[in-house]
């Protein structure tokens, strides 16, 4: 028996391959309508996304495949949208990560801020967290954490080398003191025997003190690794939500609402998005911060923002802080690739918030067509610096050009350019670009089979809930779902459905989809929930237990963030508190 439920659990993804596909068949078998065929799509692709039997990437490839064969939609349509506005805003922004990568200008604005900040226990915590949330916000969670953890590891193992040391040599001091005292003491005549007694049992006394202390310091030492590999996976997470480009479920987001409401006006746009989630990620940072501090610190102001007081303690501090400063030496001075990429990169964010920031004319009104429109869109911006990157040398000085040499000859080499194809082909992940057209199949065939009209009036008993509550439990429930299966999965599968039951009871669509597309970020209990989780986990020094009972609590601070923003300044930014015309496609709503 042992032996078959062995063999079971080693060929459970080919079993489930076969067996979903076959045991939801009799849906579109019993009910040949256009709703029940694209049901029973979702169904199998929800299925397979969730238990990852086949690749992500390649399950998101089903809608080309099946929605012709079930007549939802003619392939054309469906292929087209595989690189949609959105999809090419997500390459355009991986592009100018991989640049910052490529020349390590993220490594060195990591270190100058960790230099700022400096290595007390909180605000080494804190520093940490800022620098890798500032960093998810523009290259991917997962290269932030792979980064910022070794660095940690450094400063980490740094400070508890000099720890053990400050201490050894007060323990030193402690013993020779107490001899001098022995010494010191008058010896009754015949008492020499009790006098030695005495000083084993002194001596006895201080070795027992001293390995207590060694392993006190020691839990202490690995508490504070636990609270520091948290702070940076978390961090990860929380600083990609801020920015439209921080993380995939974004863009998931502005595609489906451009896919189910094409006349919105471009109301996702990166300094809309910007405006909403930079600052609900700013709280949730510093939640996350003050819980961390609680959990592995104690929250102690004088003990953990304090000046040291002793000279080891200021020594200590010290060392620790000169491996911060010796890692950014080893980078030397910015070359000129390091400043190109800096410049573009704040070209690329200006580009960004001046295109269309809503409360005054952007620059993409000089391009206005004759019918008032603009073609202009973030994606564009994206793009066209992501081709300067390819265009603008490296190295400008006659030093840095390479020399080839043939014979007595030699003769000048262009020196390449900032980024090359090459370290693109290596580092971009195609499969997220097919993972994000498949969803964008799949809202769209879920329109046209009519399937989200029909979830949309089976949910209209939900219009009797008050609003507040119902965007809350959906975000419990992204929140709960996300840490089974990958955020991005998630968003793709509840954004058009959380569609269809705003329209079903005429409450704005952005009201539920804009929390919800937060708490698919909200990964933080389980090492598989995220890819920054499964790095910091890998490291050993964490258990699932610390995880999840991290996790737990930030999970429900994250929620009620999110219901607070959207609740506040988000209804103002979006207007969530009006049924917007735009969401009026079936004119059942006021």
């Amino acid at each position: 028996m042992a032996g078959f439920l062995q063999m079971i659990l080693a060929f459970r993804k080919y079993l489930i391959i076969v067996l979903v596909p076959l045991l939801f068949l009799p849906l579109p078998l019993a009910l040949p309508t256009k709703e029940a065929k694209c049901g029973y799509v979702i169904i199998v692709m929800a299925l397979f996304w969730c238990t990852e039997a086949l690749p992500l990437a390649v399950t998101a490839l089903f809608p080309v495949l099946l929605f012709p064969l079930m007549n939802i939609m003619d392939s054309t349509t469906v292929c087209r949208e595989y690189l949609k506005d959105s999809n090419m805003l997500f390459i355009g922004g991986l592009l100018m990560a991989i640049a910052i990568e490529n020349w390590n200008l993220h490594k060195r604005v990591a270190l100058r801020v960790l230099l700022i900040t400096g290595v007390r226990p909180a605000l080494l915590l804190m520093g940490f967290m800022v620098v890798t949330a500032f960093l998810s916000m523009w290259i991917s969670n997962t290269a932030t954490t792979a980064m910022m953890i070794p660095i940690a590891q450094a400063v980490l193992d740094q400070l508890h080398a000099s720890e053990m040391q400050s201490r050894t040599a007060d323990q030193t001091s402690e013993n020779i003191n107490k001899a001098f005292e022995l010494q010191e003491e008058p010896i009754k005549p015949g008492s020499t025997k009790g006098t030695e007694e005495k000083g084993n049992s002194n001596i006895l006394t201080v070795e027992e003190d001293r390995k207590i202390n060694e392993k006190l310091q020691e839990k202490k030492h690995k508490e504070f690794c636990k609270g520091m590999s948290l702070c940076i996976c978390y961090s990860a997470s929380i600083g990609g939500i801020a920015t439209l480009t921080g993380t995939t479920p974004n863009l998931v987001l502005q595609g489906q609402v451009d896919e189910l409401f094409p006349d919105n006006g471009n109301i996702i746009n990166f300094a809309s998005w910007f405006s909403f989630a930079f600052p609900t990620m700013v709280v949730l940072l510093a939640l996350a911060w003050i819980w961390l501090q609680i959990l592995y610190l104690g929250f102690n102001f004088r003990n953990n923002f304090g000046c040291a007081a002793s000279a080891s303690a200021k020594a200590k501090e010290q060392r620790a802080y000169d491996t911060i400063k010796e890692e950014s030496k080893k980078l030397g001075s910015m070359k000129f690739a390091e400043i190109a990429v800096l410049i573009i990169f704040i070209l690329l964010v200006l580009l960004w918030f001046t295109r269309d920031p809503g409360f005054i004319p952007g620059w993409a009104t000089a391009l206005f067509n004759q019918d008032g429109t603009s073609y202009v869109t973030d994606a564009t911006v994206a793009i066209f610096i992501s081709i300067l990157l390819f265009i603008i040398p490296s190295d400008i000085s006659n030093d840095g050009r390479d020399k080839e040499k043939k014979g007595n000859k030699s003769k000048f080499r262009a020196p390449p350019a900032l980024l090359d194809w090459k370290t693109v082909h290596q580092k971009m992940p195609w499969n997220i670009v097919f993972l994000l057209g498949g969803g964008f199949a799949l809202a769209k065939g879920s329109e046209e089979s009519g399937l989200s009209a029909w979830l949309g009036s089976k949910l209209t008993p939900l219009q009797e809930i008050p609003h507040p509550a119902i965007a809350f439990l959906l975000c419990l429930l992204i929140a709960t779902f996300t840490e089974c299966t990958s955020n991005v999965a998630t968003t793709t599968l509840f954004l058009p459905i959380l569609a269809s039951m705003a329209e079903a009871i005429c409450l704005n669509p952005l009201y539920v989809m804009l929390p919800c597309t937060l708490s698919a970020s909200l990964a933080f209990m389980l090492p598989v929930a995220t890819p920054p989780n499964a790095i910091v986990f890998s490291y050993g020094q964490l258990k699932v237990i610390d995880m999840a009972k991290a996790g737990l609590v930030l999970n429900i601070l994250g929620v009620l963030t999110i219901t607070l923003a959207i609740n506040t300044w988000a209804s103002s930014l979006f207007q969530l508190q009006t049924y917007p015309s735009w969401a009026n496609r079936t004119g059942m709503c006021p």
